[in-house]
């Protein structure tokens, strides 16, 4: 076989890969969603950014519910957007959510800073982040536009959930509701518009300021839920107790009027 037939066949094999159907039965009360691969340029940016989106077949449903996931740092690897958090992002997208996974770190970029203070050494990797959030925002707004913006919601863990944080604060405006899995350094909106809800690890506390006091809470309607999960196994490593909770939590969220 020629190295172009090779070439070619490799090709479709991704081709293919990329853009897969996930048929459910309709008695399981559960939705269709096709799952796709793909990347935008920001070219104000130079920027690269890889997008995995679960997309309902039926985008006629009235009032679909975008929902732009960021995940935690992954040490540059470059497919946390593909390959992680997947057993949330496929429950949700079975639920009729129109799911837009962010890939924000890639090979090349610098690593992210293990050095204090985080909200100073840390800071150019979120705005980073929180500016791949507003890019992606807008392309789906042009190439989906019948979606329900109006109940955005901007869900991330960790390092990805300090990146939302940093977008809650920076456009409030956009956001119906944001969920953070455990983000540690950026502190969350001391609001009500966007509804903030938070669920917290057991093993890793946040810094001074990240959390709303109990009158914060009362006051703006904040959601602090503390659980018995570790830090690192909100994603993937989440055994199936874990991920039948937070997912069962991030719904109520959701679903909360």
């Amino acid at each position: 076989m020629s190295k172009i037939k090779i070439f070619l066949l490799f090709f479709c094999s991704l081709m293919i890969l990329s853009c897969q159907s996930k048929r459910l039965a309709a008695d399981e009360g559960k939705y269709n969603y096709h799952f796709i691969l793909t990347e935008y340029i920001d070219s104000a940016r130079d920027r690269l950014i890889p997008v995995a989106i679960y997309q309902p077949v039926n985008l006629k449903v009235d009032n679909i519910t975008p929902i732009i996931f960021s995940h935690g740092y992954g040490g540059n690897k470059g497919d946390d957007y593909a390959v992680d958090y997947t057993y949330l992002l496929e429950a949700l997208a079975e639920k009729g959510y129109f799911i837009i996974s962010i890939q924000h770190e890639l090979k090349n970029d610098d690593l992210l800073s293990m050095e204090e203070p985080f909200k100073t050494t840390r800071m150019s990797n979120w705005k980073r982040g929180a500016e791949n959030i507003s890019f992606v925002l807008n392309k789906i707004k042009t190439e989906f536009p019948s979606l329900n913006f109006n109940e955005l919601a901007v869900i991330g863990h960790s390092n990805g959930g300090d990146m939302s944080v940093l977008f809650a604060h920076q456009h409030p405006e956009l956001i119906h509701k944001l969920i953070s899995l455990d983000n540690r350094r950026m502190d969350l909106p001391r609001t009500s518009k966007p509804k903030v809800y938070t669920l917290r690890s057991s093993d890793y506390p946040a810094d001074e300021a990240v959390l709303p006091s109990d009158e914060e809470k009362k006051n703006f309607g904040i959601t602090v839920q503390f659980t018995d999960i570790k830090h690192s196994s909100m994603d993937n490593d989440a055994n199936q107790e874990e991920r039948k909770y937070l997912t069962s939590k991030i719904l109520e969220y959701l679903n909360e009027k």
